[in-house]
């Protein structure tokens, strides 16, 4: 089952679910965050709930995306209470674009010459699968804002006037929803672009942090259910009407070095993200960038990413704000 979030001619939210082609709003459901709750808490699965509730209208879902009426896939009142967060070097072949970043010369102390970058991978690679109900090693993870930083599909992804680049991430996202216990409740998997900054983190690795403070975007649709072990997946650029770069992109547990199991235990040992009511999109990084290959992406670009499986194709514009460049940020004291 695949489940969304659209406008109606009147502006109200709608959640809409569809099993295979038929789409309908379901009836009673405020939003997916309200309808996640409701499940957890009267012990059903979301499709249960989803069944439960029973249909509303028939909704076209060309037409909604024709008219640009998706809303975030998972909203809540209060965006602070949504964490994006994220994690590197997870996919088979992801180090190699990271490490032509951060290559440095070998110098008898760093492992022969490795950069971090190679390190960490390999740690995956080694021990980011670990047997059901043990530990493995802890992935990289990297933190993106909350929910006013989620651009809606179809939307506008914007650079900040001190950015120095723009540049996609086609990736998969875990959504989840904290229950009344403090316990973790998948609600699915997402598209996602992870935007970053790759020109400022080539700068120094240790500008990763800044590299990724950057808008993001997620959906159209949430899959809810298991992530398929294979996704084989495409990302695309478009430029004033004409596609100027693709290649395909792949996911999925057969892709990775780490299991999803993993990456959400790393992410959700830590008390502060298991704090009940609160909504976390949990991006499981990729190994495909445009950025490695020489694009460098221009204001108007649309981004293009799309995946069997995971419902409608996910479309975002870049935008650059050049407004206020060297405008210095002061502080004012009581």
């Amino acid at each position: 089952m695949l489940i969304s979030q659209i406008r109606d001619g009147n502006g109200t939210l709608r959640v809409v679910a569809r099993n295979g082609g038929a789409a309908h709003a379901v009836a009673g459901a405020a939003s997916v965050y309200d309808l996640a709750k409701s499940a957890i808490r009267s012990g059903r699965s979301l499709s249960e709930a989803v069944a439960a509730a029973g249909q509303g209208e028939a909704v076209d879902m060309a037409m909604a995306a024709s008219e640009n009426r998706f809303a975030v896939p998972i909203t809540l009142p209060d965006a602070a209470h949504l964490k994006v967060t994220g994690t590197g070097l997870t996919h088979l072949g992801s180090a190699a674009a990271r490490d032509a970043m951060h290559a440095k010369a070998a110098d008898g102390e760093n492992d022969g010459g490795l950069t971090d970058s190679m390190k960490i991978f390999n740690m995956g690679v080694t021990g980011g699968r670990p047997a059901p109900g043990e530990i493995g090693v802890q992935p990289e993870w990297f933190y993106k804002g909350n929910g006013n930083i989620l651009a809606e599909p179809g939307g506008e992804l914007k650079n900040p006037a001190f950015a120095e680049d723009g540049g996609e991430e086609p990736e998969i996202a875990g959504i989840y929803v904290i229950d009344d216990d403090g316990v973790p409740v998948r609600i699915g998997f997402a598209l996602a672009n992870e935007f970053s900054d790759h020109v400022t983190e080539r700068v120094n690795y240790l500008y990763l942090a800044h590299s990724k403070l950057r808008m993001a975007s997620i959906g159209p649709e949430i899959l809810v259910g298991d992530l398929p072990k294979d996704i084989q997946g495409t990302s695309r650029i478009f430029r004033n009407g004409s596609k100027i770069w693709e290649k395909p992109f792949l996911s999925g547990e057969q892709n990775m070095s780490h299991s999803i199991a993993n990456l959400e235990h790393h992410h959700f040992k830590y008390e502060l993200f298991r704090q009940p009511g609160d909504v976390h999109v949990h991006m499981f990084g990729t190994a495909t960038l445009s950025y490695s290959e020489g694009v460098r992406t221009e204001d108007g670009d649309v981004w293009e990413i799309e995946a069997p499986g995971l419902g409608l194709p996910l479309r975002n514009t870049h935008r650059w704000d050049r407004s206020g460049k060297d405008d210095l940020v002061k502080v004012r004291a009581l």
